[in-house]
């Protein structure tokens, strides 16, 4: 029988050093090398954070890259965009992260995005505080909405994402992709 790994604790991931080719994140007490995003990634990062930014003003902030911790002592993730709502914002400790998953975690999906972390990711995020979360799609130009009772939808170039759960109106699907 094979050794089970020794488990890393955020406080020791912290204590790392940082650079290089890839980023790291801390998945179930893992170290995993994650890619540093490419210009058309990152562009569509911010594009989508500043859109988000204005319709949601009301319930809470957006983030790009935004750290979180799924399970508290053995999780650090980023979401690509991230929107947290005011309550949650003005209580996160300035010498730690948000504890949890933000309500909407935005994946924009990337060659190192397989398959099964995508649903992985989705089934924690939803499991730890998201109300939603989207897999964005910029090959087929659509945004994959996951919700917590298992409702997933697809929107495509010509439909538009309600955000009634995060006190705006919709986001036409088309501006994400301008």
């Amino acid at each position: 029988m094979a050794a089970l790994p020794d488990l890393i604790t955020v406080a020791q991931f912290r204590q790392m050093p940082e650079g290089g080719e890839c980023s790291y994140e801390l998945h179930h007490g893992e170290v995993v090398a994650v890619t540093r995003p490419r210009a058309r990634h990152s562009e569509l990062q911010h594009r989508i954070m500043m859109l988000l930014a204005i319709k949601v003003e009301n319930f809470g902030v957006a983030r790009i890259e935004y750290p979180y911790r799924l399970i508290p002592e053995f999780d650090l993730r980023a979401a690509d965009v991230a929107v947290i709502s005011r309550e949650r914002w003005a209580a996160i400790d300035p010498n730690d992260n948000l504890h949890g998953a933000p309500e909407l975690v935005v994946e924009v999906k990337s060659p190192s995005n397989t398959p099964g972390r995508l649903r992985e990711l989705v089934a924690l995020c939803l499991a730890n505080g998201s109300i939603e979360c989207w897999i964005v799609d910029q090959d087929k130009k659509s945004v994959s909405v996951f919700q917590r009772d298992g409702a997933a939808v697809v929107y495509g170039i010509g439909d538009a994402l309600p955000l009634s759960a995060f006190g705006a109106d919709e986001l036409p699907v088309a501006k994400i992709f301008e």
